[in-house]
């Protein structure tokens, strides 16, 4: 059902004033180019489902996508696999840190697609007989689901390959139980470069609308995905997007969304718009500071929370 949100007006640039005095949090240092990343980035952008895209000041300035890609890889695996990821993958939350070298006992399977082991699957899954088959194949698919043509960034690329050790060390583990069909390496530089491509709020947020408009984006029109494939995706950011902070963010925004050690979050409201905030400095879950500051002020200003009142 599509729900009633009037968003044309509504003042990004007040929004992000009013978190912008917010220093908490931590810029990840896991690789070179995120420790460099400023701190006092702060960008702010939604995509409504008529086609409309708005954005803050500093909504064009460009970043890795880094663990907001995770989405969007499993609704191109679940695509290119005809359903059969959710064979493959589990949909439950853990409690755990994004990066625990865990899998479902007995099965194998990563946990959710939300979580690294997920990640790393589904990238492995997409269509291609190698590396640089998937690669492009993931490229062109976020760059349709983003209505822009997207690039890699080709040193956090390398970054992400060379010191991403609890990634190879969860590729490794798959290869072990017989869940991940190609090598360890390959599934790391496939979801490497896939972390790597560059947005901005503006191209996360169509993005995010993408997705709440059941697949098809508000911007360009072409169907992205299946809008079964859109549900699942977004049901499945509802309850694992943000690790183990994913029931408190439910509370308190109410909106499916995907967080990621860049500071970006792209969030989907079904039917009415995408959104997308970065901001580098993060809380101990990974997710950005300010993002879920403004997060919240978004969510209550527009009364978008999906379990919200929305009295008459």
């Amino acid at each position: 059902m599509t729900r009633s949100v009037d968003a044309h007006g509504y003042d990004l640039d007040d929004l992000r004033e009013r978190v912008l005095d917010e220093h908490g949090g931590t810029v990840d240092d896991s690789i070179p180019q995120l420790r460099d990343a400023d701190p006092d980035l702060c960008g702010v952008a939604l995509a409504l489902a008529d086609g409309t895209v708005r954005a803050s000041a500093q909504g064009d300035v460009p970043f890795s996508v880094q663990s907001a890609v995770k989405p969007f890889l499993f609704a191109l695996a679940l695509l290119d696999t005809g359903g059969d990821a959710l064979d493959l993958i589990g949909i439950e939350p853990t409690g755990e840190a994004f990066d625990a070298i865990k899998l479902e006992t007995g099965t194998g399977r990563p946990p959710n697609p939300m979580v690294n082991a997920g990640a790393l699957l589904t990238a492995a899954l997409v269509d291609g007989g190698d590396v640089a088959s998937r690669d492009a194949r993931i490229l062109r698919g976020l760059s349709a689901f983003a209505g822009q043509e997207l690039e890699v960034d080709e040193g956090v690329a390398r970054s992400e390959h060379l010191l991403g050790d609890r990634n190879h060390a969860l590729a490794h583990l798959m290869r072990a139980e017989g869940t991940l069909s190609i090598s360890a390496d390959d599934a790391v530089a496939v979801y490497a470069r896939a972390c790597a491509v560059l947005v901005d709020a503006r191209a996360l947020a169509v993005m995010g609308a993408t997705l709440a408009c059941g697949g098809v984006n508000p911007v360009t029109g072409e169907r992205v995905v299946p809008v079964d494939v859109a549900r699942d995706v977004v049901s499945v950011m509802a309850t694992c997007g943000v690790y183990d902070g994913s029931g408190r963010w439910m509370r308190s925004v109410g909106v499916p969304a995907k967080s990621s050690v860049s500071g970006a979050i792209v969030l989907s409201v079904p039917g009415v718009l995408g959104v997308a905030v970065v901001s580098p400095p993060l809380d101990e879950q990974g997710t950005s500071v300010r993002g879920r500051l403004a997060c919240e002020a978004l969510s209550a200003d527009l009364d978008l929370h999906v379990f919200g009142s929305r009295a008459a």
